[in-house]
């Protein structure tokens, strides 16, 4: 097993601030728009020609700006005269299969993961991505406070990957992934590898990240020279996909998500 050298952990900047005319805290504020999106009202993009168009008001008055900070906690917020509210606590664990993305809607017409749901899911979101040609472990969630949790890099929610790449790989360039690639310009670095088998033809290993960067796992090993030909998340943090079959989903009670992240922020 290989492991990465230990490194500070990245943190997202801070949103800049706009002045708020409401009496809510500032510290629990979002834009208007990321509101919207956060109670299940709208996406984010219905939810900026919704406040555009007059359709939104806070605590009784329209807001026709998306930057606008609320707080979708103690703010009434209405979307064409309806309170917009949290929905209720609810998180999946779903086997992604091949061929679908993650994404609510799809400008190309190609299958999406709510489409795995009955009704679309409407109030869940994504926890991260996984892309077109990956399968396994994806949670989708109600919580948007948990969601952002566990994305944020600061966190260091680890993401196991078994992964097949064409071609044979040493423990040399397995430490390589280990001390950091660099690939178009931008860093890159494992937190563990295990090569399990590897030859000629083909190696199999295991991966970890700690951050959810965009086809992290493919771009680390094209650093190295390696086509990845199959790539599957079994593990994020501490939930585990198990024998739960492509396309199939199940319910993550509280507590078993509690069980999982400790110091996520969750409902009581």
């Amino acid at each position: 097993m290989i492991r990465a050298p230990k490194m500070p952990r990245q943190t997202r900047p801070p949103s800049a601030l706009r002045r708020r005319t409401s009496p809510s805290d500032v510290l629990d504020c979002v834009p208007l728009a990321r509101a919207l999106s956060k109670l299940g009202a709208a996406s984010r993009a219905e939810a900026h020609r919704a406040i555009a168009d007059g359709r939104v008001r806070v605590n009784g008055r329209v807001e026709r700006h998306a930057d606008h900070l609320v707080s979708p906690e103690r703010d009434r917020i209405d979307l064409d005269g309806i309170r917009a509210r949290r929905p209720t606590w609810r998180a999946l664990l779903l086997h992604k299969p091949r061929g679908v993305i993650t994404t609510r809607r799809d400008p190309q017409g190609r299958r999406t993961v709510f489409d795995l749901f009955p009704a679309g899911a409407p109030s869940l979101v994504a926890v991260g991505r996984l892309d077109l040609a990956t399968t396994g472990l994806l949670v989708l969630t109600t919580d948007t406070r948990l969601a952002d949790w566990l994305t944020d890099p600061a966190h260091g929610v680890e993401r196991t990957y078994v992964v097949t790449v064409r071609g044979e790989l040493d423990t040399a360039a397995a430490a390589r992934l280990c001390d950091g690639l660099v690939h178009r310009g931008e860093p890159l670095r494992a937190a563990r590898v295990d090569v399990r088998k590897a030859s000629r033809r083909e190696s199999h290993a295991t991966v970890v990240l700690t951050e959810g960067r965009n086809r992290e796992v493919r771009r680390l090993f094209e650093a190295l020279g390696h086509e990845v030909t199959a790539l599957a998340r079994v593990q994020f943090g501490g939930l585990a996909l198990g024998r739960l079959a492509p396309g199939a989903w199940r319910e993550i009670t509280r507590e078993e998500m509690r069980a999982a992240f400790p110091s996520a922020p969750l409902p009581r």
